[in-house]
């Protein structure tokens, strides 16, 4: 992997993993040093970003981790809405059983908060590729990335978070999808989006960082 790609991957992992938390100020020369580089794929990593919406350019002072849209959640995870389920669909017409026994493994979870988040973000990828279409595998596991961000945001602000209700739908959705059942497997997998977005999106109006616009 290139330098530049490396440091574009890890900068990009902490903002969405929250250790460069929403409305952070960077500085080239400060991430140049938390990353033992120089300024010069520090900043190539920082165009990227911006292009993606995750950091904005202040003149003359740096660069700001961006705070997380309300809207831009809501887009998201209306995007995720229409993506997913066509990936689980692909999967019970085309996968083999072996590529959905294979998920058995989240049939169950123990953890913590951050365990949680992991366990979650892997659940959905092995979702992402079991379609076996590449294309709407990578749109949606760059979806389930960025969704993290909001994910880890929320947490704090979620009364009484419970793993337990979603991994039972997690179990439920691999029981559909065993079962070659494409509708039973399409309501859950939209239930299941449709319920993130009512528990998210209130918590997040809770925190400090959330902007109600699109440009934040």
């Amino acid at each position: 992997m290139l330098l530049r790609d490396n440091i574009y991957d890890r900068l990009r992992t902490d903002i969405l993993s929250c250790q460069l938390a929403p409305g952070d100020d960077m500085r080239e020369q400060e991430l140049a040093e938390r990353y033992r580089v120089s300024r010069q794929p520090v900043r190539e990593a920082l165009a990227r970003l911006a292009r993606e919406h995750l950091v904005t350019v202040t003149p003359r002072q740096g660069y700001r981790v961006n705070p997380i849209s309300l809207s831009d959640a809501r887009d998201l995870l209306r995007f995720r809405l229409a993506l997913e389920p066509a990936c689980v669909a692909e999967a019970i017409e085309s996968a083999r059983d072996d590529v959905l026994k294979t998920l058995d493994q989240f049939r169950r979870f123990s953890g913590d908060h951050e365990a949680f988040i992991a366990y979650n973000r892997a659940f959905h990828t092995a979702l992402a590729y079991a379609s076996g279409n590449r294309r709407m595998a990578a749109a949606l596991c760059d979806l389930i990335g960025q969704a993290d961000r909001l994910v880890r945001v929320s947490l704090a602000n979620v009364r009484g978070h419970d793993p337990k209700k979603l991994v039972a739908e997690h179990a439920a959705l691999i029981e559909a999808m065993q079962r070659r059942d494409r509708r039973a497997a399409a309501r859950i997998i939209k239930s299941h989006i449709i319920q993130t977005e009512k528990r998210v999106l209130p918590a997040l109006r809770r925190n400090a960082v959330i902007v109600e616009g699109r440009d934040a």
